[in-house]
C-alpha cells in the first residue's frame, strides 16, 4: 500500500487518492454485499446508516488522509513501519470498548514486535521529515479506533457489508469536502495560509495511462481485497489479534521499497 501510493503521490492528490481507492473497493464489494443483506434479511435503519457513516469517516476520511498525507511528505518504508504500530494501541482501545483480554502471548508478541520497530525507526537517528512521521503516528491512531468500532458490529453486518458501506459512506462525505474545496471561500485562504493541496482538489483531473493500473491496484487489491481479509480475520478472531498482522510490514516494506522505488528511481534517472 505504501509503495504504491507513494509512485502516484506527486501526480494524485491525497484526498483524490483516498477518494478513488475507496470508491473502487466499495463498488467491487457492493454486489456481494447485497446478497448478504438479502440473506441474512438484514433491514438497514437510521442507526445503521450512522454507524457507516461514524466508520468511514473514521477509517477513510480521517485515518486514510493522515496516511496518505504521510507518504507525501516521508519515505513509504517509514510510514510503513510506522503504521504497523497500530496494534499497540488496538490492544488496549478493544479492551476497554471490547472487553477483549489481553493474555500472556498477545503482550509478548507486541512487546517483541515493537522493540524491532524501534530499532528500525532508529529514534535517535536525525530526521528531518518529522511531519511525515506525526502524520503516520496520527494514521495508526486513527486506524486502530476505526477497527475497534468496526469489530461492534461486524457480527450484524458481516465483514463485506461493514467495509463495503464504511468505504462508500467515506467516499461521499470525501466527495463533499473535495467540492467544497473549489469554492472562492478556500481560494482566498490559499496563499501563505492554508497548504494548496487543500483547495480546488480534483475529482478526475490527473489519472492518466501511466497511474490508472496502480489506482486500480490500490482500489481492488489494497483497499477492496485487503481490507476484507482483515475484517475476516477480526470477525474470526478478535481487534488485537487480527491487527498483530500488521507487525509483518516492518519486514517486507523496506524490501519492497529497496527493489520497486530504487528500480523506478534508476529508470527515471536513465
Amino acid at each position: 500500500m505504501e509503495i504504491a501510493s507513494k509512485t502516484v503521490a506527486a501526480d494524485i492528490n491525497p484526498f483524490q487518492l483516498n477518494f478513488i481507492r475507496f470508491l473502487i473497493g466499495g463498488v467491487i464489494l457492493l454486489p456481494t454485499s447485497m446478497q448478504v443483506i438479502n440473506r441474512k434479511n438484514i433491514e438497514l435503519n437510521r442507526n445503521d446508516c450512522i454507524y457507516f457513516i461514524a466508520t468511514g469517516f473514521l477509517g477513510i476520511v480521517i485515518s486514510m488522509s493522515f496516511f496518505q498525507f504521510a507518504i507525501l511528505y516521508t519515505m513509504a518504508s517509514t510510514v510503513a513501519i510506522i503504521f504497523s504500530a497500530n496494534p499497540t494501541f488496538t490492544t488496549p482501545i478493544a479492551y476497554f470498548l471490547l472487553n477483549e483480554k489481553i493474555n500472556k502471548k498477545v503482550m509478548l508478541s507486541l512487546a517483541v514486535s515493537l522493540l524491532g520497530v524501534f530499532f528500525i525507526l532508529n529514534p535517535f537517528g536525525i530526521h528531518t521529515d518529522m511531519k511525515g512521521i506525526i502524520l503516520a503516528i496520527l494514521a495508526a491512531i486513527t486506524f486502530a479506533v476505526y477497527s475497534v468500532v468496526s469489530k461492534m458490529r461486524v457480527e450484524r453486518y458481516g465483514c463485506v457489508v461493514s467495509t463495503c458501506f464504511s468505504f462508500l459512506a467515506g467516499d461521499i462525505i470525501l466527495l463533499v469536502l473535495m467540492l467544497i474545496s473549489h469554492l472562492p471561500l478556500f481560494a482566498t485562504y490559499q496563499q501563505g495560509n492554508i497548504t494548496p493541496l487543500l483547495v480546488d482538489i480534483p475529482i478526475i483531473s490527473g489519472i492518466n495511462y501511466s497511474n490508472i493500473a496502480v489506482l486500480i491496484y490500490l482500489g481492488v487489491v489494497v483497499s477492496g481485497l485487503g481490507f476484507l481479509f482483515y475484517f475476516m480475520a477480526m470477525e474470526k478472531s478478535s481487534a488485537s489479534v487480527a491487527s498483530i498482522v500488521f507487525f509483518i510490514k516492518p519486514a517486507l516494506a523496506p524490501l519492497f521499497c529497496l527493489l520497486i522505488l530504487r528500480k523506478l528511481l534508476l529508470r527515471t534517472l536513465l
